[in-house]
């Protein structure tokens, strides 16, 4: 793979990890037309996800900082990002629910997983159930709960849609999001939960996919980490980008967009 290349995936990383559309199914496609393309187990995917995750921390770093602060002892009244100490320690706890849910079946399903990132025809049917889910997301009345008012149950189903969404074709972020809405969330506070727990899932894949890194070589490994530098920079433009979709319920746009893809995947390769 040529530093362009990586660039380019990583560019489309950026896009997709966070415009409600799969980056995984995304990375299939694309990877599918570079000539010869090889990474041991998924490292450049995992690479590139941890750019994302880079942009993600920047982003949401006041979230991140009155989690972090809320966790430490003592009580504390609410700061700008309106969580106090008690709010604050609840929400650790449901994101660490969350992350657990997902750990534990991703752990289980590692295999069969993997298998999945080689066949473009699961990506294409799991791109139609991305954009179920999002065409429902929109139809479906405005929730009143934000994060303050979340709860255990919350973080394990979002915890359990989040482990389908390893499935390359559904979306991580589109598919938390929607069910956050479905349990009566706020569009923005199911967008801020989504992206919050997408810090742990993906450093927990970074951590466990390192040990592919001695399978390539310095140069090789550099070309990685310029596809994820690009990431990261692409990455924080459309988060911001999707929050304001979000706020003007407009995800079933994406939608159209998932069955558009779904039905070219399905003609091109029945050619």
């Amino acid at each position: 793979m040529s530093i362009w290349e990586s660039i380019g995936l990583g560019v489309l990383q950026g896009l997709t990890e966070f415009l409600p559309v799969s980056s995984s199914g995304h990375l299939v496609i694309a990877q599918s037309f570079i000539g010869e393309f090889e990474q041991p187990g998924v490292l450049f995917d995992v690479m590139v996800h941890f750019g994302t995750m880079l942009a993600v921390l920047v982003f949401f770093r006041r979230e991140l900082f009155a989690v972090l602060r809320a966790c430490l002892p003592g009580d504390r009244p609410a700061g700008a990002e309106g969580l106090s100490s008690a709010a604050g320690r609840k929400l650790a706890g449901i994101i660490v629910v969350a992350t657990v849910t997902t750990g534990f079946l991703g752990l289980m399903f590692q295999d069969r997983i993997y298998a999945l990132f080689e066949s473009v025809q699961t990506v294409s049917a799991a791109l139609v159930v991305t954009g179920v889910l999002l065409f429902l997301s929109d139809r479906v009345r405005e929730g009143r709960r934000g994060l303050e008012n979340m709860r255990i149950i919350d973080g394990i189903i979002i915890g359990l849609v989040q482990a389908c969404a390893l499935v390359p074709g559904i979306s991580r972020s589109g598919s938390t999001i929607a069910a956050g809405i479905f349990l009566g969330l706020k569009g923005e506070a199911a967008a801020r939960f989504s992206f919050l727990i997408a810090v742990p899932a993906i450093l927990g894949a970074t951590i466990l996919e390192m040990r592919q890194v001695s399978m390539v070589s310095f140069e090789t490994m550099m070309i990685y980490c310029i596809g994820a530098a690009a990431a990261a920079v692409v990455g924080f433009v459309t988060i911001a980008l999707l929050m304001f979709v979000v706020s003007r319920r407009n995800l079933r746009y994406f939608a159209y967009y998932c069955w558009t893809l779904a039905c070219v995947l399905c003609l091109v390769n029945n050619l």
